[in-house]
């Protein structure tokens, strides 16, 4: 037996013994038994169970993930050489890779309009010039972006600092992932989170993976589905591409599962890109159409369902059959699977959020759940899949362009001066850049650029922007092709390295604790430093605020807890260490945080059919096995079997219609824009589709958004495909 061929596994250990040879494998066994939070994915490991330890304690829980992240965090210092050796546009033939390999930046740098070379220059004159330019900025011209990696503590200053400073243009990652889940979920539960925490996973029998990779994106789920699998219970996955690392998954922490790898998938649908909305109103049809809906639950604890029933009936399964791309046989399998299940938990991610009708789809499986009575109950709900380690609680804090009522009042009541302005969200600030409408942009990790669509013109976009200041750890594109007339990086601690406490938020509403504390480099601020410093300069010291004293965590901690609902405890958790749930989310009772106490069934049309031209195809984008969001840490996508990421990934049989051959040179393009040089790959993806990786395909990617979330449609574009030497 080949143990190497395996997804995970050997290799992952294999992959983690060479890193620990590149970074030390003191500094690395350091640093992964240190009381932090994983920087990665926000399933929740690390925090004050201890490195390698998930909310529930068990031990040991790494992914490669977390290694490839630690391990860029590790890196050693950017030299002072590098930026006087590469100028702005030698630095654009720098790959994502390229620049994230560069090394970590320790001193604050400045690019202005008169020159094509990034200079260091003192955190004092970094300072000023920020002072100087927001004093002298109208608010409404100015807009604030968070990443979901920062923590509660610098979430919840800065967008307190936008506030304050007189803008509603506030906003985070989440409007390009899993915006249209928090709508989904809010609208029908009147909570946007997940309804389940870690523990529930252990006693369902019936686990939905829709439209999500997590063998690749949040490999320390495979443990929970595995489990599932083991006693008994099945794992449905629904997805238009055949991701082995969910057919099967090595999972190093379980030696049997190690040596022999454990099965993942219990059915396998391969579904039409965006066609999860016609499948689940297919299993909805079907299951009011074997009468196994709860109707005890239904009357007592729902509202909307007679409608529902009434438009979902109308459907015919030919319009069904054809959105879905499934057969009607296959689908009545599914439902089978559910009628016969107790406790049953939806999960998905961007595969369904990435659509035009995403909210609406986010809302189709809530209703699925409703007719059975799978919210409300221990063992069984919701989870939505999220990805930044806190980006769920970057949220919390208020990181949104329009604060929740309570959040608002709250602020009201202490005095804040709020303005009543329309907040715009992530991709109306760069429409409005667009306009030359903004001034002044400050982006808290992340990369702007690297994760909106239309990468052209979100370019010229930002280049309209006078003054654009990035709080970051490393390069990325957005330093190289998202800068302004004047932009400044801002060097920061990561969450290992702070000199106080952190806290950050789980995907299953857990508040986790970071103890920070690893030096290594000097001359790095923590992110709380850097807004406070802000704050006192640009606000002063006034009686509302102390923005020096607001540098200290405690303090904000203090703040937090008096105006975000659920945050009680967060207050002393720096001294007692006890971290915890937040109250209200998990749903576990059939009274719903909505205005009536009842969820709420809302139905939904589903889209048409999309009639493709002989060469055109639907392009699904997608992180590779060696990068998380924007961060590639490795060209190489290990799990698909590509080296390098100029590809896309074809059904043979669409390889076969055009007459192409593996590894010719195409073109890909659309109204949006073009891609050159792009080699064919055959891969195990639904006939009509074709995979292409993301962000470097985000040039083809248009500004159409879901109209009830703005996100855009990063899995919806149509593209062309020609051979290179084509005369088109």
């Amino acid at each position: 037996m080949n143990y190497f061929k395996n997804i995970g596994g050997f290799r992952s250990i294999l992959y983690t013994i060479k890193i620990g040879r590149d970074v030390g494998f003191i500094k690395m066994f350091r640093t992964l038994v240190s009381k932090n939070t994983c920087k990665t994915c926000a399933l929740g490991m690390g925090g004050q169970n201890g490195g390698m330890s998930n909310e529930q304690g068990h031990w040991p829980e790494i992914c490669k993930k977390s290694i490839q992240a630690m391990s860029a965090d590790m890196q050693k210092p950017i030299p002072l050489e590098f930026f006087k050796t590469y100028s702005i546009d030698e630095l654009k033939n720098f790959s994502s890779r390229d620049l994230e390999k560069s090394g970590r930046l320790t001193f604050p740098l400045l690019l202005n309009t008169n020159s094509n070379y990034y200079k260091p220059i003192s955190w004092k004159e970094a300072y000023d010039r920020i002072e100087k330019k927001l004093i002298n900025t109208n608010p409404d011209r100015s807009f604030f972006y968070f990443s979901g990696r920062s923590s509660n503590e610098a979430g919840f200053l800065l967008q307190l600092f936008a506030r304050v400073f007189g803008t509603n243009h506030v906003n985070n990652c989440s409007y390009y992932c899993h915006q249209a889940s928090g709508v989904g979920l809010n609208t029908s539960l009147g909570t946007g989170t997940a309804t389940v925490d870690l523990e529930d996973l252990d006693y369902c029998d019936l686990f939905f993976v829709i439209g999500a990779n997590p063998s690749s994106n949040h490999p320390r789920l495979l443990t929970k589905l595995k489990n599932i699998r083991k006693r008994g219970g099945k794992v449905i996955v629904i997805n238009p591409v055949v991701e082995k690392g969910l057919v099967e998954f090595s999972i190093p922490s379980d030696l049997k599962s190690l040596i022999f790898g454990s099965k993942i998938a219990s059915e396998y649908i391969q579904i039409k890109p965006g066609g999860d909305l016609a499948l689940f109103s297919g299993l909805a049809k079907y299951i009011i159409m074997k009468g196994s809906i709860n109707s005890d639950f239904i009357d007592n604890s729902t509202e909307g369902f007679d409608i529902f029933k009434k438009s979902i009936q109308k459907l015919s399964w030919k319009e069904i059959e054809n959105s879905s791309g499934i057969n009607r046989e296959e689908i009545e399998m599914i439902g089978d699977y559910y009628v016969k299940s107790n406790n049953t938990i939806f999960s998905w991610c961007m595969g369904i959020t990435h659509h035009p009708h995403g909210t609406a789809t986010v809302q189709q499986i809530v209703n699925l759940a409703l007719l059975r009575g799978m919210v409300g109950k221990k063992y069984a709900g919701l989870l939505p899949i999220r990805g930044h380690s806190n980006v769920q609680g970057i949220g919390s804090m208020g990181v949104v362009p329009k604060l929740k009522k309570e959040i608002f009042d709250r602020l009201l009541k202490l005095g804040v001066p709020l303005p009543k302005t329309k907040g715009y969200d992530t991709l109306a600030c760069i429409k409005s850049a667009e306009k030359n409408e903004m001034d002044f942009s400050f982006c808290l990790g992340g990369n702007l650029y690297g994760s909106n669509p239309d990468s052209n013109l979100t370019s010229k976009s930002l280049s309209n922007i006078d003054t654009i200041v990035y709080v970051s750890t490393s390069l990325n594109t957005g330093h190289i092709w998202g800068t302004g007339k004047n932009t400044i990086i801002l060097p920061v601690l990561t969450r290992d390295e702070e000199y106080q406490s952190t806290t950050q938020e789980s995907m299953f509403n857990f508040i986790r604790l970071s103890n920070g504390g690893i030096k290594r480099h000097n001359n790095l601020r923590s992110e709380v430093e850097v807004i406070g410093e802000i704050g006192s300069r640009v606000l002063g010291e006034e009686d509302l605020f102390n923005w020096n004293q607001l540098k200290n965590h405690e303090s904000i901690r203090s703040l937090i807890s008096n105006i975000i609902p659920g945050f009680e405890s967060i207050r002393e958790i720096g001294k007692t260490k006890k971290e915890f749930h937040i109250p209200g989310r998990i749903l576990h009772s059939t009274v719903f945080p909505t205005d009536t106490g009842k969820a709420k069934f809302f139905y939904q049309d589903i889209p048409k059919s999309k009639n493709l031209k002989n060469n055109q195809f639907q392009l699904i984008s997608v992180r590779s096995e060696g990068q998380f969001n924007t961060v590639v840490y490795e060209d190489e996508d290990l799990y698909r079997g590509q080296n390098q990421r100029n590809v896309i990934l074809m059904n043979k049989n669409d390889i076969q219609s055009l007459n192409l051959c593996e590894d010719e040179n195409v073109v890909i393009k659309n109204e949006v824009g073009r891609l050159d040089n792009i080699l064919v790959k055959p891969f195990d993806v639904k006939e009509g589709a074709v995979l292409m990786y993301y962000p470097e395909v985000n040039s083809l990617i248009s500004q159409r958004v879901d109209p009830l979330s703005q996100t855009p449609g990063f899995k919806s574009m149509i593209v062309s495909i020609t051979k290179s030497f084509s005369s088109s």
